[in-house]
């Protein structure tokens, strides 16, 4: 199955050269119709949240978790899978202007999400845990200890972690960092005493950076369910999401490439 990767940025340009998708769009039509119809679904996708999206360094083409979803998703319509690069400020704006047709990139449902976007039921859940270099590991002896003005927190923009960590540890500094960059390349560079992660993202990192290392991790925070992003407003694709989640939930899919990519459940 041929696969095409356009930045954010080229979309519109593309939607340009598919009337019949944007016109379709247009008349209120279903997403689900007007991708049958184009014989392609886009994908909006961050690929820096290894291992749930992320750029194969020699061919530059996503993989991952979400990836893998992503393309038997297309595979099961019949249609081509098309990535398009976002980044986690501006996923919901993505949605708004019609640059892709759904987020799979590895996102927690959040009211704010949900008030602006439609998200499918679950496919897994997730939690949040601190990272902090492997000296800081007796630093902070509990979740409180995070909470002082002389902690500086590390979060990335547009993040679930970002809201979090201003509402549960409002004491803390927080240090906003904007994409490409991440918050672990600043607790990596010692411009930061610890960064908020997810279960999933922690246990890659760990082992990719032997420096770094996840604490609390018996008491984790904010367990929240994992889902798709797809625009609002439109029940007939949200309903067709949600039942493909529960097909291949059901035949063992997402257990499969849960256990390959080595993504733990919160």
């Amino acid at each position: 199955m041929q696969r095409r990767f356009l930045p954010a940025a080229a979309a519109a340009a593309a939607a340009v050269a598919m009337p019949g998708q944007a016109s379709a769009q247009a008349a209120g039509a279903s997403r689900l119709q007007t991708i049958q119809s184009a014989g392609r679904i886009r994908f909006g996708t961050t690929g820096d949240f290894n291992p749930m999206s992320f750029r194969d360094p020699a061919s530059r083409e996503y993989r991952g978790h979400q990836i893998d979803a992503a393309n038997q998703l297309a595979r099961d319509m019949n249609v081509r899978a098309e990535f398009i690069a976002t980044d986690w400020r501006t996923l919901i704006n993505g949605l708004q202007a019609d640059q892709y047709d759904v987020v799979f990139t590895g996102t927690s449902m959040s009211v704010p999400r949900a008030m602006a976007a439609s998200f499918s039921i679950p496919w897994g859940r997730n939690a949040f845990v601190p990272l902090v270099r492997r000296r800081d590991a007796n630093r902070f002896a509990n979740w409180d200890a995070l909470n002082q003005r002389n902690v500086t927190i590390g979060v990335n923009l547009g993040t679930t972690m970002e809201t979090w960590v201003q509402s549960a540890l409002p004491g803390a500094t927080l240090r906003r960092v904007e994409s490409p960059a991440r918050d672990w390349q600043e607790l990596l560079g010692n411009r930061v005493d610890a960064t908020m992660s997810s279960l999933i993202e922690a246990a890659f990192l760990t082992k990719e950076y032997p420096d770094l290392v996840a604490i609390f991790q018996n008491t984790p925070r904010n367990p929240i369910p994992m889902a798709f992003l797809s625009p609002v407003n439109d029940v007939v694709f949200t309903n067709f999401l949600n039942a493909w989640i529960t097909i291949r939930t059901a035949s063992g899919f997402f257990e499969e490439i849960n256990t390959r990519w080595g993504v733990s459940q919160g």
